[in-house]
């Protein structure tokens, strides 16, 4: 149902860069239209908008990460550790080396370095929807992340862009068949954040399908079986490194790193503590429309998973889509990162992309510059208030 080589359009002549270029170009306006209505929100609000996108919350940690490396804690009257082990550490390598390089701090580096990231990850996401189907759901594609309500975060000194991008190109390179630069790039992710997991079971589940298919078709030919054999073996090496380094740097050997998440109250229960925050907004009226809308965005996100499944979806997208999905929906972590969390999972922004790519180009426009401003307000207006914690 979900064979990898999934009909594509027919069409590839020039380069790849130029036909890319009118993603690129529209993810470019919609990152610059929310970073000027973030510019002139802030300004009303005498906040400084370079602090809020570089300085505020996580990338805090990623900088001091970046500046004196691990082993900075902090312990709250509660009795929690937020220790900064909790941080995968790509993100602060680069910051390093950007840093080392330009005249930049290490706060700016990180800007640099999620811009360069989220245009790659904008690219990676083309290339994956223009592979499966076609160059127009390719640019939908693109401008609907581009145009997702917390797509400022984007444009922020956090890892989600950086993550996107590797993830992204990963799974084109398994679409592809090629399987060592998509070992290669899952292993990345594994070094940027825990839910890399979710590029390494799709590599793994693409290679293991692809072996039971020559099994059951000796004839059909491919790439040699120890590309993929290697890939396997590579893609987890990156989160599988840093997490038994963890370990060791605390004492608390393999299973160190699940203590320093449970220090910042993170963990897998199943969707239990949502489910619980969830009911708790229907114990009073004005809440209750809160907890009615996080029930409809979560059937939202399962109905456009259902859809993916019913358009036979490769089964890597469909696998990575699933694994980041049920990641977010179901960690212990803070409830309102949760849209933050779900920003990676750009598959299920296919089945919307291909709709818009039926309409005629006049009114896919209208719509996706309408929710662009739209997005450009609620994201400036987000980010002066509790922002992506």
């Amino acid at each position: 149902m979900t064979d990898l080589e999934t009909p594509v359009a027919p069409s590839r002549a020039g380069p790849a860069w130029r036909r890319a270029a009118p993603a690129l170009l529209g993810y470019a306006a919609v990152r610059a239209l929310g970073l000027v209505t973030l510019a002139v929100w802030s300004a009303a609000r005498d906040k400084s908008p370079h602090q809020l996108l570089s300085a505020r919350w996580d990338s805090l940690w990623y900088t001091r990460v970046a500046e004196l490396g691990y082993g900075y804690e902090v312990r709250l009257p509660n009795g929690d550790v937020h220790s900064n082990l909790a941080f995968f550490p790509l993100l602060p390598w680069l910051e390093r080396a950007f840093a080392a390089v330009t005249p930049l701090s290490h706060a700016d580096a990180g800007l640099l370095v999620s811009a360069l990231a989220s245009l790659a990850a904008a690219w990676g996401i083309f290339a994956v929807a223009d592979h499966v189907y076609g160059r127009r759901a390719g640019i939908c594609a693109v401008l609907l992340w581009a145009v997702l309500p917390v797509g400022i975060v984007q444009s922020m000194a956090y890892s989600e862009s950086l993550f996107t991008a590797l993830a992204a190109w990963s799974l084109y390179a398994v679409l592809t068949g090629r399987w060592l630069t998509a070992g290669l790039l899952a292993s990345l992710t594994g070094l940027t954040r825990p839910v890399g997991a979710a590029v390494v079971a799709a590599v793994w589940v693409a290679a293991i399908s692809s072996f039971v298919r020559e099994r059951s078709v000796p004839a059909r030919t491919g790439a040699p079986s120890w590309r993929r054999a290697l890939a396997m073996l590579i893609a987890p090496l990156g989160a599988a490194g840093y997490v038994l380094w963890v370990g060791r740097h605390t004492g608390k050997g393999p299973l160190g790193y699940l203590d320093v998440q449970a220090g910042w109250r993170n963990g897998f229960d199943g969707g239990y503590a949502f489910a619980r925050f969830v009911a708790d907004k229907f114990t009073s009226f004005p809440s209750a429309l809160a907890g009615l809308a996080l029930i409809i965005g979560v059937g939202l996100l399962v109905w456009l998973y259902v859809i993916c499944v019913r358009q036979r979806q490769p089964l890597p997208l469909l696998v990575y889509a699933g694994v980041v999905t049920l990641l977010a929906l179901c960690a212990s972590s803070y409830f309102g990162s949760k849209p933050r969390l779900l920003l990676p999972a750009f598959p299920l922004l296919l089945p919307p992309a291909l709709a818009l790519a039926r309409l005629r180009t006049s009114r896919s426009a209208w719509v996706l510059g309408g929710v662009a401003v739209v997005s450009a307000v609620y994201g400036a207006f987000w980010l002066n208030g509790s922002g992506p914690p």
